[in-house]
């Protein structure tokens, strides 16, 4: 595996017109409104458009999207397809780990591939199974899925992927993580071999697992690290606040009030956490949606299209969706909950500060995940900055009632008065005290 230069400062000021793309693709690219180029992707699509398999490691939020569907789009526009190819043959697939990334990954690929004369479908678990199955019946050009899917189609015939001349793994890492690796693997073994296809391999971080996938799957991939001095984008503004767990919810009322966010998304760790947070919002003004697992996929996208379109201000989220989402325009990422794994804070505060923007991320250490923030600070190599509540800013913050049974709370009704009636705790969080209120975590700054 061959290794290219690491960020070069020439390489930011790239536009997209100095590539030789085919005018199709170029109509596409300038109403997407790409102008110039991110590192990833003007270190990557020389490789590419020139037919190099490539291994491409960048932060989230950079771009790589749009690189691997260009480099894609244009290898099948330059190599038409075998006049012996049927109908259930896709020339391309892309392979996501969750089914938020493939269809944001389709809805990129329909916007860039515009004007191009390239059929595209995406497929994907928990809904739409006749009608997803039903997309192969009148040809596709690109494949777009998720492993588990795609891999009941195929045992099925419903497809087959001898034709493929171009196959994209992207969140690689995340694969491994969900433990898709030997569906991958089986997927790769049913196609061309590596020299009769365009291999591109994309992730946030490139271990040696993923780097050993590539090396035994591709043809001697060019190997791209687009690196920082941090892990996390420098463009987001980090801040933890130390509160103890019954005040966090009166902190984050608190904060919103008085931070105006335009588009705001705040992560928890459990789906009764997501339940309680989003009473407490809608109690104080919020109009707040939750998106978690069990949430069926149909109502995920209604709710996700009315987030991206600025009709509701605050998403409440489990790490569903911490990756694969592109929404334009997050202002803030709240972890209400710090995440128990280091890489979930990174992919989580990804979410805003995407595509050369800014954003802030703001995180609560409460006694029950303060544990988690040294390994986050290991993992991103820096500490985050320790703010201050002031305790004005926690006033009139209706704090809900919560319901300690063994059913979600959903804080409806009675359960959304505050102490103001309710008699519920109003504990208020001054966030001077870096010990986390309680002593609990305490660490020197």
């Amino acid at each position: 595996m061959n290794e290219s230069a690491n960020e070069v400062p020439e390489i930011r000021q790239i536009p997209f017109s100095s590539f030789d793309l085919p005018d199709v693709l170029r109509r596409g690219v300038a109403e997407t409104g790409f102008t110039a180029c991110t590192p990833i992707q003007a270190a990557t699509l020389p490789l590419m458009l020139a037919g190099k398999d490539v291994a491409g490691q960048a932060q989230t939020g950079t771009g790589k999207t749009a690189a691997f569907l260009l480099a894609t789009m244009n290898r099948l526009i330059m190599a038409p397809a075998s006049p012996k190819r049927r109908l259930n043959q896709p020339r391309a697939i892309i392979l996501a780990p969750t089914r938020e990334l493939a269809i944001q990954i389709h809805k990129d690929a329909v916007s860039l591939g515009k004007y191009a004369d390239l059929s595209v479908g995406v497929v994907y678990g928990g809904a739409g199974y006749e009608s997803q199955r039903a997309l192969f019946e009148t040809g596709l050009d690109i494949l777009i899925g998720t492993p588990g899917r795609i891999i009941d189609y195929f045992k099925q015939n419903v497809f087959d992927l001898k034709a493929v001349q171009v196959v994209v793994l992207d969140e690689a890492d995340r694969m491994f993580d969900l433990g898709f690796i030997k569906d991958i693997r089986y997927l790769l073994r049913q196609m061309p071999s590596p020299d009769q296809r365009l291999g591109l391999l994309f992730s946030a971080t490139l271990s040696f697992r993923v780097t050993e996938l590539a090396y035994e799957h591709m043809n001697n991939p060019q190997l791209v690290k687009i690196e920082s001095d941090r892990v996390t984008a420098d463009n987001v503004s980090q801040i933890v606040y130390h509160t103890a767990s019954d005040e966090k919810v009166a902190a984050l009322i608190g904060l919103l009030k008085h931070m105006d966010p335009t588009r705001t998304i705040v992560f928890v760790n459990t789906k009764r956490a997501a339940d309680q947070v989003w009473g407490a919002l809608e109690a104080n003004g919020f109009e707040t949606a939750v998106l978690s697992g069990d949430v069926p996929q149909t109502k995920r996208m209604a709710l996700l299209a009315r987030f991206q379109a600025g009709e509701l201000p605050v998403l409440v989220a489990t790490d569903v969706a911490a990756r694969g989402l592109h929404i334009p325009a997050v202002s803030h990422v709240f972890n209400f909950d710090l995440p128990q794994d280091a890489e979930d804070y990174v992919h989580r505060i990804g979410r805003t500060a995407r595509a050369g923007a800014s954003g802030d991320a703001i995180s609560f250490a409460c006694e029950e995940y303060a544990f988690s923030l040294p390994d986050i600070e290991k993992y991103i190599g820096h500490k985050i900055p320790v703010g201050r509540i002031d305790d004005d800013w926690l006033s009139a913050v209706l704090v809900p009632a919560v319901k300690h049974d063994s059913r979600p709370a959903n804080l409806k009704g009675d359960a959304r008065r505050g102490t103001d009636g309710s008699g519920a705790s109003k504990r208020r969080s001054s966030g001077a005290r870096p010990s986390g209120g309680r002593n609990v975590g305490r660490r020197n700054v």
